[in-house]
Formats: structure tokens, C-alpha cells, sequence
């Protein structure tokens, strides 16, 4: 009898044998390797002198910034994002491949490299940036261009993912209803893709926050203006470690809180 024929049951009856050793020893490894500096970091963090920490002037100059880029991010990566993602996956069109390529580039690009080339396109003296009456680099704004730029991707792959898998039958029965595709796009699919959307801002909210080659190069570390806390953590490792463990502690609880959050798309029962 094929396997298909067996009755659930049945199989959930069959024993498989025990693990091999060759397969458990290395399985093990990888999640020590994963989870102990996780645990050493929060055994290590000076809890008592935490409060002290949170409320000097530059770590909440860092939260400050952080939180505003993050935050604005996303809010740029949902605008421009969002048309790219449904263009990948819902319009047909000749070099869509190359495009899509284009796209996931930031995602395997070193993070110095990505700052370097947002210098030599919208630096003061940039392909870009020499013709803009405003200057973009070592500011605010720099910051938040840096993380769009590093970010972006992870939406897009997201948003683009949920898009695919919800198909086009609806699309085509909302068109023989005669709906053009920008009320489908706005009744139709932005409501499917819903899931999508919100697990990419998630994930294009976190890489913001780890956000730091591609920051301190394009935009600097300027306390107040550009600094950000893994700016501040790098800056406070070299003078005093317990204060960068601290800053640390933060990003791991918030990192936590995003898988938290995408705990139904990724977690398994």
C-alpha cells in the first residue's frame, strides 16, 4: 500500500527511530550558538543602575531619534512599497525580473556599502544631491532615507509574498463586475494583502531599529540629530560597556516583541 493510502491514524502510530547523533549534536549547537549570548547579555545587564541609564539626556536623545525613523520607515515603506510589491506580483510586464532583482539587492548588500552609495547619489557633491536645494546627508531625514533604503526590501518581499498567494481569482471576478484596477486594488486586494502589509512593517520596523552601517555612514552619528542607539551602543562600548549592555537590553526586548508580533506567521504548532 502507497503512503497515501495510510490512514492518518496510522500514521501518526509509526515510530521513526531515535534521532541519530550526527544530526543532534550540530542541532544543538546552533541553538546554543543562537540563544547563550542572548542569555549572557540579559544575566550581565546591570539592572539596578537600568532606570539611571534610560533617563540620561543622550540615550533619550537616541530612543527620541530611533523611534521617530523607525516609525517614519515604515510609513515610507508602506506608501512606496505597497504599488511596488502589487506592480511585482500583479502586472505582467517586460523586465519585471530584473526589477525584482533590483529590489532584493539591499538585502545581501553590506550596510557600509549601501551608505557609501547613498553618498555618491544624494551626497552634497552626488549624482542626486548636488542638484537638491536641500542637503540630505548627517541629518534626520538622511537617517530615515538610510533605513528606507535597507528596509524597503523586507516589505516589499512580504507584501509581494501575501499578493501571490491569494491569487488572481478575485481580481478577475471583480473586473467582469466591471471594476477598474484601481478599485480593485483599493477594495480588493489591499484588504487580502492586509496580513502582508502588516507582518512587512513589522519586519521593515525592526530592520530599522538594528539599522547602523549604512546610518552612520551616509548620516553620521551626531548626538541629537542623527544618532541612533546602536550608534550609542557602538559609541559606548569603547567608554563604558555595562551602559552599552544596557542600550542592548533594549533592542533585544523590542527585537523580541516584533516576533511576538509575528508570531502567527512564523511560528509552527
Amino acid at each position: 500500500m502507497s503512503t497515501s493510502g495510510l490512514s492518518t491514524a496510522r500514521l501518526g502510530s509509526v515510530r521513526l527511530g531515535r534521532a541519530p547523533l550526527l544530526l543532534v549534536v550540530p542541532a544543538v549547537c546552533g541553538v546554543a550558538l543562537l540563544v547563550v549570548p542572548l542569555l549572557t547579555l540579559v544575566l550581565d545587564t546591570p539592572w539596578r543602575t537600568l532606570p539611571e541609564h534610560l533617563g540620561s539626556e543622550p540615550v533619550r536623545q537616541a530612543l527620541g531619534i530611533t523611534a521617530v525613523s523607525s516609525l517614519l520607515t515604515v510609513a515610507v515603506c508602506v506608501v512606496i512599497g505597497t504599488p511596488l510589491a502589487w506592480l511585482l506580483a500583479c502586472v505582467d510586464f517586460r523586465g519585471r525580473r530584473v526589477v525584482r532583482s533590483l529590489v532584493l539587492v539591499p538585502l545581501v548588500l553590506p550596510p557600509v556599502v549601501a551608505g557609501v552609495a547613498l553618498v555618491t547619489a544624494l551626497g552634497r557633491s552626488g549624482l542626486v544631491g548636488q542638484h537638491l536645494p536641500f542637503s540630505v546627508p548627517y541629518t534626520t531625514a538622511g537617517v530615515v532615507l538610510a533605513h528606507t533604503f535597507v528596509s524597503l526590501p523586507f516589505y516589499v518581499l512580504a507584501v509581494e509574498g501575501a499578493l501571490r498567494t491569494r491569487g488572481a481569482a478575485y481580481d478577475v471576478v471583480a473586473a467582469t463586475l466591471g471594476a477598474d484596477r484601481w478599485t480593485t486594488f483599493r477594495r480588493v486586494t489591499l484588504p487580502l494583502a492586509l496580513p502582508g502589509i502588516l507582518a512587512g512593517s513589522a519586519l521593515a520596523w525592526a530592520r530599522s531599529l538594528g539599522e547602523f552601517g549604512a546610518t552612520i555612514t551616509f548620516a553620521g552619528n551626531y548626538p541629537g540629530s542623527t544618532q541612533t542607539m546602536p550608534s550609542l551602543i557602538y559609541v559606548a562600548l569603547g567608554s563604558d560597556p555595562m551602559v552599552a549592555r544596557t542600550l542592548s537590553l533594549i533592542l533585544l526586548v523590542l527585537s523580541v516583541a516584533v516576533l511576538v508580533l509575528l508570531r502567527e506567521r512564523w511560528a509552527t504548532r
